[in-house]
């Protein structure tokens, strides 16, 4: 893959994330709403794999860090970061990074199974972790309570799974190339 191919691909995921915050969030507890871009992180190391995967992100944390209004809700800015949604976003590049590879290191496993992982464990598993941090640190909170906060994520990141592990099967199965592209 060239350079600037992979550089397309990067800013195209990046901007997957921004479009997946158009969907309205769900507002729960806690002040961290349900929204779809943690679908957007998953893709993108499921897909990109590790490194790329890792850049995207970063790359949309960029957009949203200078104030582009990129997140769930409209909203943007360093502020967001100190919000109670802060643990989630800083663990937006861990979970698409360990997402990647999980998806990009299982070798001759089919691609629905290893996305499936990958998004399980980086994209719930890391990205929790992060967003519970978050909410003890950011919002004062104790474990227990973060953890009760986090769980009515679990059903929509079910889904979320499942939708990330059928794209990707799908994406990679038309773009064979990206599979091998996701390894580098």
């Amino acid at each position: 893959m060239t350079i600037e191919r992979g550089l397309v691909l990067i800013a195209l995921f990046a901007a997957l994330i921004a479009v997946l915050g158009l969907i309205p969030p769900i507002p729960l507890g806690a002040g961290v709403p349900v929204s779809a871009q943690s679908l957007g992180v998953m893709l993108c190391g499921t897909v990109l794999g590790a490194r790329r995967g890792g850049l995207a992100v970063l790359l949309f944390l960029a957009m949203v860090a200078v104030g582009l209004p990129v997140l769930a809700g409209g909203r943007g800015g360093l502020g967001v970061f100190t919000s109670p949604t802060g643990g989630f976003l800083i663990g937006f590049l861990p979970a698409a990074y360990v997402t990647g590879l999980i998806a990009q290191g299982w070798r001759g496993v089919p691609a629905w199974l290893s996305a499936a992982t990958g998004a399980f464990v980086g994209g719930v598993i890391v990205l929790y972790a992060f967003g519970m941090l978050g909410l003890m640190l950011l919002v004062s909170f104790g474990p227990m309570q973060a953890l009760l906060a986090v769980t009515p994520f679990l059903l929509g990141d079910s889904i979320k799974i499942a939708v990330a592990a059928a794209l990707t099967h799908a994406i990679l199965r038309a773009r064979p190339d990206l599979r091998s592209a996701s390894r580098r």
